[in-house]
């Protein structure tokens, strides 16, 4: 059973910053593309940045500047360094992972989301 586990969201204020993590537990063979998501009230989920197992990055134009994604490929696991955060931020954040679980089978996987709250 392969589980996404994230940590370190929380109430910030403006300006502020969190570093989220998302570590993947399990049995696997390997880890593909990995990212993190967010998904405001009455908004659909959006793509916040992205990170293939090779280190390349790409991230939406809103946070450009400003969140910075990584990996550690020997812990299994995802960061989001988010710095001056606004309010507009605020959302629940969801990791995200192409994982590899048997030598025909991958498939995406989520974790159960982590609530970021930028408010004053």
């Amino acid at each position: 059973q392969v589980q996404l586990v994230e940590s370190g969201g929380g109430l910030v204020q403006p300006g502020g910053s969190l570093r989220l993590s998302c570590a993947a537990s399990g049995t696997f063979f390997s880890i593909y593309d990995m990212g993190w998501y967010r998904q405001a009230p009455g908004k659909q989920r959006e793509l916040v940045a992205g990170i293939t197992n090779g280190g390349r990055t790409n991230y939406a134009d809103s946070v450009k500047g400003r969140f910075t994604i990584s990996r550690d490929n020997a812990k299994n696991t995802v960061y989001l360094q988010m710095n001056s955060l606004k309010p507009e931020d605020t959302a629940d954040y969801y990791c995200n992972a192409e994982i590899r679980i048997s030598t025909y089978y991958r498939s995406d996987y989520w974790g159960q989301g982590t609530q970021v709250t930028v408010s004053s």
